[in-house]
């Protein structure tokens, strides 16, 4: 991998990780166009690595969201904070399942399934649609719909399907304000993304090779720089209803992938 598809790589991540386009099927056809001949497991690192970089842009958004949450958390008072802090934490729940019990089959899923990653963006286009069309999205999340947005989550681990698109999608379509669901889906993923590297880390799973470490290191600032932009942007967004031009963008993508798929590869 070169410096500059490192680049690219990392802007494609911060972008696409809050756009509900979907990071992981981005970069899987970003990996796939390059050529890319990496192992499963060294596919999935520097895809771990990007995702870390987003995580802490998500961090730098909300902090002011993330300290009170942590200070409610400590302070061990059944308030605001303290209620949100439990929703995030229920809906953490499905993706720690479902991570734990299949981690080798959801790797298999990365390092060129492309006819996957393709109808997996159709999947993802038309949560997007229905999501655009709701109405009545007045409500918070509740511990219910916590649980439910984070079964979404857990699903969106497969390449190609949005995890802003399908937690976003699923809350609005709960009912919940879309500006609500837009932080509440940035949020509750940093934990499993901090979580999860910590995992790799300790367990020696993550494949640093010494000539990639440059490459990973361009990347993760590309991406943190490009998370900070569209963060801010996809609230905007969503709080505009404007869901329906991604899910046009996910079709287009999507059958373009399942015929390079299907016919070229």
């Amino acid at each position: 991998m070169s410096y500059l598809e490192a680049i690219i790589l990392g802007l494609i991540q911060g972008l696409t990780e809050f756009l509900p386009v979907s990071s992981s099927g981005h970069l899987e056809l970003t990996k796939a166009i390059f050529g890319d001949s990496s192992l499963p497991e060294e596919s999935l690192t520097f895809t771990v690595i990007l995702h870390f970089a987003t995580a802490l842009s998500t961090l730098i958004i909300f902090r002011t969201e993330v300290i009170q949450i942590l200070k409610g958390l400590f302070q061990f008072k059944w308030n605001e904070e303290m209620i949100f802090s439990l929703k995030i934490i229920l809906s953490m729940i499905p993706a720690v399942i479902v991570g734990l019990l299949f981690e080798e089959q959801l790797e298999s899923f990365f390092g060129g399934k492309i006819l996957l990653v393709g109808c997996m963006l159709i999947v993802t286009a038309i949560l997007l649609l229905l999501a655009d069309r709701a109405k009545n999205t007045t409500k918070d999340v509740t511990f219910p719909n916590a649980l439910i947005i984070g079964i979404s989550q857990a699903i969106a681990m497969l390449p190609g399907i949005s995890r802003s698109g399908a937690t976003i999608s699923t809350s609005v379509l709960l009912g919940v304000d879309r500006t609500k669901a837009a932080r509440f889906s940035f949020l509750m993923v940093v934990p499993l993304i901090f979580g999860k590297v910590a995992k790799d880390i300790m367990g020696g799973d993550l494949n640093f090779e010494s000539a990639q470490i440059g490459q990973m290191t361009i990347g993760f600032i590309a991406a943190f720089i490009s998370g900070l932009f569209a963060c801010t942007w996809m609230i905007s967004l969503v709080k505009k209803s404007k869901l329906s031009y991604f899910a046009i963008y996910c079709t287009i993508v999507g059958l373009i992938a399942i015929g390079y798929a299907l016919f070229f590869k």
